[in-house]
């Protein structure tokens, strides 16, 4: 379950970031292209935090697996 919540975020990842060119080519604004392109690096950057393995070799997201198994 948690494989395809994060497989979503990366996914709106990508739609924020290619509507922020797009709003941004189309109308000249910055402001509001630019929040979108930095919420989804914030996205990107929470999926990072749960999935890079840390100085054990277990990634945060594998420790929730193995506990819910036992």
């Amino acid at each position: 379950m948690t494989d395809i919540v994060l497989s979503i975020v990366m996914l709106a990842a990508l739609a924020l970031v290619a509507g922020a060119f797009f709003l941004w080519r189309r109308t000249g604004e910055v402001k509001n292209p630019a929040l979108m392109v930095l919420l989804a690096v914030i996205a990107v950057a929470n999926v990072l935090i749960w999935t890079v393995p840390s100085d054990s070799g277990q990634a945060p997201i594998e420790q929730i697996k193995t506990a819910g198994e036992n």
